[in-house]
């Protein structure tokens, strides 16, 4: 046994002797050996990360793969939100001969503002370094394309202070984008079921380039309002608060339906809860997201945004049994959604019972504003958007100024504190943040709808409103409403094919 260990001894020597020498041999040689050095750390990691068949320059040591999988899962979470998830929300609240137009103004969207966001609305809303500050205060970035492949395969570095994360480039690009789509896309339910549709397509990318980018830079890129202090963590204030009032901008720009139609009148509540069940299970990618890694506040940020969403939906529909007498589907959908908006500015920023009591807000205050203030303000907002997302994403972003708890904020935004924990000026910050919000979309959202307007009317025309989807665009989402149609109108649509084909016949022949 002593002769064991005597062994054992020797050896144990042996190798802290060759340690030691290869450790002063490495210190003598740092500026020959640096670059192995750093090829064998590269080595060792991929093969801890199981990516050692990949090419190395496919796995960079600044590389998080495990936050980089996270990321790529959380955009596409979101994406599903817009894609099927919004279109079906919006299609079955929409009168039945509005269904298809519904989903294709919110189809339109997304694709229009991936395009849009390639070729300028990224690095005006994230680029770096800045094209323009004052006084070291970041206003917006480039407005130049973000295509390039060596800068996609590059490490993320946005905004004014060239902030970092573990992640690729082109992984924060798409992440990036579905906020940035999902913006108009929410939007949109302020002017279903009368909008012209070519109006449509010209306004979503301008009011994206022009709206969402500069609010992003402001206040997710660590522009202006962020180096002011004010905190938005996910997009109470950059998306729900740019849509709810661009949609109230939107619908007074735009007019009223037809007087006969001023009213909701959903005709598919299994489409609604289908929409609906998207959209909340991909907030968990929406909030989940935000941190930019598989981190400890990506978790706690998803927990509060289930647990607020569900107080809130509880909490509206109480308020429908105690003033219309009994619950309802889309009153239990809408009051999900309000609790996920509010919980947005707030979700990776307060613990549990704090996002509690955000839903309790959630679920009472919007529904106020829905029933309360907007019949009073005279605006068409069809599927009031202004109260389910701009109220919401208001109340969710002074909240956040009272409830930021830095036993949470520590994981994310060290320092960071609420009203609730002595530090009163984050309330007052977050409340001229949500001001300069308002009155900023508001008034470039009215402004470009009626430029557009000077070009081509803002508003479908009562003859195609009249009869719908067909007229709009020579398809219904059910056969039955065929039937509806009047003849007039079918051989009028079938005028424009014929010719078409007789066209090709002849040049056949």
């Amino acid at each position: 046994m002593k002769s064991w260990k005597f062994k054992a001894l020797l050896i144990g020597q042996v190798i802290l002797v060759m340690l030691l020498f290869s450790n002063i041999l490495a210190h003598s040689q740092t500026t020959t050996n640096s670059s192995a050095l750093q090829q064998l750390n590269q080595s060792v990691q991929s093969i801890l990360n199981r990516t050692s068949s990949y090419p190395a320059a496919a796995v960079p040591s600044w590389l998080d793969t495990g936050s980089n999988a996270w990321m790529l899962t959380a955009a596409t979470f979101v994406g599903l939100q817009s894609v099927p998830g919004v279109a079906l929300y919006y299609a079955g609240l929409s009168k039945k001969k509005y269904a298809v137009n519904s989903a294709l103004m919110i189809f339109y969207a997304f694709a229009a503002v991936l395009v849009i966001w390639i070729i300028a609305g990224y690095s005006f809303g994230f680029g770096y370094p800045a094209l323009v500050s004052i006084h070291g205060y970041g206003i917006f970035g480039y407005p130049i394309p973000a295509w390039g492949g060596l800068f996609e395969a590059s490490q993320t570095t946005y905004g004014p202070s060239g902030a970092h994360a573990n992640i690729p480039t082109a992984t924060f690009i798409f992440f990036q984008f579905v906020f940035a789509a999902i913006t108009p896309i929410l939007l949109a339910g302020g002017v279903l079921e009368r909008m012209n549709f070519k109006a449509w397509m010209v306004f979503v990318p301008f009011w994206s380039l022009l709206v969402y980018s500069p609010v992003a830079y402001w206040l997710f890129a660590g522009g202006w309002l962020n180096q002011l202090g004010a905190v938005d963590f996910s997009g109470g204030y950059v998306i729900h608060v740019d849509a709810g009032v661009g949609a109230l901008a939107a619908a007074l720009a735009i007019g009223p339906r037809l007087a006969s139609e001023r009213k909701l009148e959903a005709h598919s509540l299994p489409l609604v809860l289908v929409g609906a069940g998207l959209i909340w299970l991909g907030w968990d990618g929406f909030n989940g997201g935000d941190p930019l890694g598989a981190t400890v506040d990506a978790a706690i940020a998803v927990l509060n945004t289930n647990i607020a969403t569900a107080v809130s939906a509880v909490v509206w529909m109480l308020m429908d049994m105690k003033f219309f007498g009994k619950p309802t589907l889309i009153g239990a959908t809408s009051g999900a959604i309000t609790g996920l908006v509010a919980i947005t500015p707030a979700a990776g920023y307060v613990n549990g019972w704090e996002a509690a009591l955000i839903g309790i807000f959630s679920g009472s205050i919007p529904w106020m504003a829905l029933y309360w203030l907007e019949p009073k303000l005279r605006v068409d907002d069809t599927l009031g958007v202004f109260s389910t997302h701009g109220i919401a994403g208001i109340v969710g972003g002074l909240l956040t100024g009272v409830f930021a708890n830095p036993a949470v904020t520590q994981f994310v935004a060290p320092g960071l504190t609420g009203a609730l924990y002595g530090n009163w000026y984050q309330l007052g910050i977050q409340a001229l943040a949500a001001v300069i919000v308002f009155v900023y979309d508001f008034a470039i959202t009215f402004g470009l709808l009626k430029f557009i307007g000077l070009f081509i009317p803002l508003q479908a025309p009562p003859q195609e409103l009249a009869i719908g989807d067909y007229a709009m665009h020579g398809e219904v989402a059910y056969s039955e409403l065929l039937a509806t149609i009047p003849e007039s109108a079918k051989s009028k649509e079938q005028s424009v094919v014929l010719p078409k084909k007789e066209k090709e016949e002849n040049s056949e022949e």
